[in-house]
């Protein structure tokens, strides 16, 4: 159970989308209840906003053999041959299904005429330049947030103590009534 929940965050974080980050406040409608040339210009958007699916993946490979490193297979040369004979092939297969739960993600949170609109920005050089340096932005991103988090630690442990400590919690739970 643990090997599927690290391969699913892996992918999560390996696949630079805003297409994974949908609103749990709005539920993606279900597929009979969505607009056809909706759905469809979702997909292109999602298509084009994933770039070269070859390109992704092989992108995928270098997290991949570390992740097949962290789930118990040591040696590299062995997690790379996986990663290459196994995990590679099988996204490739069912990497259209990857495209349409996105697509409907997004024909249920964008109407036609946007993502038509979208759809026509990633056609542009700009666009393509964006799909491009996704990864790169990604990572920076991460990094980013990381030193944020690392920054604000210090000061947000110091409120919980006083926090907890005015409340009354202590290791020993929750203040007697006095």
């Amino acid at each position: 159970m643990r090997r599927l929940a690290l391969i699913a965050y892996c992918l999560a974080v390996s696949v630079p989308t805003v297409a994974m980050a949908q609103s749990a406040a709005k539920p993606a409608a279900p597929a009979a209840t969505l607009d056809p040339a909706t759905l469809k210009a979702a997909r292109e958007v999602v298509a084009q906003m994933q770039g070269d699916r070859t390109a992704l993946l092989n992108a995928m490979a270098a997290p991949m053999v570390g992740m097949m490193q962290q789930i118990g297979v040591k040696q590299q040369d062995q997690a790379q041959a996986l990663v290459q004979e196994v995990v590679l092939p099988t996204l490739t297969a069912h990497f259209d299904e990857l495209l349409d739960i996105q697509a409907r993600g997004f024909a249920a949170a964008l109407g036609k005429d946007d993502l038509q609109v979208i759809a026509a920005f990633y056609a542009t050089p700009t666009g393509k330049r964006l799909v491009a340096a996704q990864p790169q932005l990604a990572q920076a991103q991460l990094v980013g947030t990381q030193q944020w988090m690392q920054s604000v630690t210090p000061e947000m442990q110091g409120k919980l103590t006083k926090a907890i400590q005015a409340h009354g919690w202590g290791s020993a739970g929750p203040a007697k009534p006095r």
